[in-house]
């Protein structure tokens, strides 16, 4: 497995670098030693964390859905004109951005500041992977 160093496996959890070092501390994390002698941790153990870790925010609209893609956040900016809209979430530390029409935002009472949950279903999806380099 991947050794992760720190301060990306931080980046990744979205918690400081004094967090991931006190989850080794406290044997949250297993600490290892990068090829530098850096502190790192398991790319595995990190995925496991990170996956028992998330709290995801409630879906306000309380609708049942096939889409397992559910990304609840704030609306942080919207731009419109006669036909089209733009509508852009944060939803954690991921910016969602969406195109749909006036009407469509306009029925859904789409306002920066308010909440709304971006539902992704899609037949592609892309993973990109740096080839041959490790994440240390």
């Amino acid at each position: 497995m991947p050794k992760i160093r720190v301060s990306e496996a931080a980046r990744f959890l979205g918690v400081s670098d004094d967090t991931i070092r006190r989850w080794t501390e406290n044997g949250n994390l297993t600490p290892q030693k990068d090829a530098s002698g850096r502190l790192a941790v398991d790319g595995l153990e990190l995925a496991h964390l990170a996956r028992n870790q998330a709290h995801l925010p409630d879906d306000p609209s309380q609708i049942g859905s096939s889409a397992r893609n559910r990304f609840v956040g704030l609306v942080t900016a919207i731009t419109m004109d006669t036909v089209m809209a733009q509508v852009e979430l944060q939803c954690g530390p991921f910016r969602v951005v969406s195109l749909m029409s006036s009407e469509a935002a306009r029925e859904l009472d789409l306002k920066p500041g308010s909440i709304a949950t971006a539902v992704v279903k899609a037949t592609t999806v892309i993973i990109e992977s740096p080839q041959g380099k490790t994440a240390i």
